[in-house]
């Protein structure tokens, strides 16, 4: 299976996603944004389509980021879905996807920044890609958005301070705004690139520090995301 991986930034990385395509022996690409690599202009080739994270937001303009292509993202992932191709999006991939189908991006009612705690909801426990997920289980958190949603699309995963932490948009389309995919390596860069993020923690029971988030083991974590993926490819 060929996975291409859209990477906005050098410090928003796959983790342990690429590490899943990599040890499952699939062929994987990359369009790192930030580099100023173009988008793939169509998903001939191409069966799984993974946008990650980032600072920016489906509204964020081309002014403000001139390699952040918001609308031509948007359209690859019409493209994809009207293929049959699997779409999975991270944080900002899935507030791109939301965006996509017409549903926006929103505040969420907590910023998360490090470690929280998740649950299956009544229909995550069934569907057949999270059901494999205990109902509750720890997950990486770092926005202060999160994905709409469309008439058809179903909440699978929630949290204290985020209700949109995993969203079914279709039958191959999955948004997560958690971040499954954290491993020490991809929270340094988080932190180094983002130390203000953490300011002011003891205000927010959703923010950690960066010893806390450093010194977690993110090995269960991973494990859980690799049983999912093996479901959805």
């Amino acid at each position: 299976m060929h996975i291409h991986i859209i990477q906005h930034e050098s410090f928003e990385a796959p983790g342990a996603y690429y590490v899943w395509a990599i040890s499952r022996g699939h062929e994987v690409s990359f369009t790192r944004c930030w580099k100023g690599d173009v988008l793939p202009e169509s998903m001939e080739g191409i069966d799984w389509l993974l946008i990650m994270g980032g600072p920016q937001s489906p509204d964020t303009t081309e002014a403000e980021c001139p390699y952040f292509h918001s609308q031509k993202e948007q359209q690859l992932i019409r493209d994809a879905l009207s293929h049959g191709k699997i779409v999975l999006g991270v944080c900002l991939g899935a507030q791109l996807m939301g965006a996509a189908l017409g549903a926006g991006v929103e505040r969420s009612p907590e910023k998360e920044v490090g470690l929280v705690k998740l649950y299956l909801t009544e229909e995550g426990q069934k569907d057949p890609i999270t059901r494999v997920l205990p109902p509750e289980f720890v997950s990486g958190a770092w926005h202060g958005d999160m994905p709409g949603l469309t008439k058809d699309s179903v909440i699978l995963a929630s949290g204290g301070g985020c209700p949109r932490q995993i969203i079914r948009y279709g039958r191959k389309a999955y948004g997560f705004q958690c971040h499954l995919e954290f491993t020490r390596k991809t929270v340094d860069r988080l932190i180094a690139h983002a130390p203000q993020d953490l300011e002011n923690p003891k205000h927010s029971p959703y923010i950690m520090t960066a010893e806390q988030i450093r010194e977690y083991d993110y090995t269960t974590m991973n494990d859980q995301l690799f049983f999912l993926l093996d479901q959805l490819g």
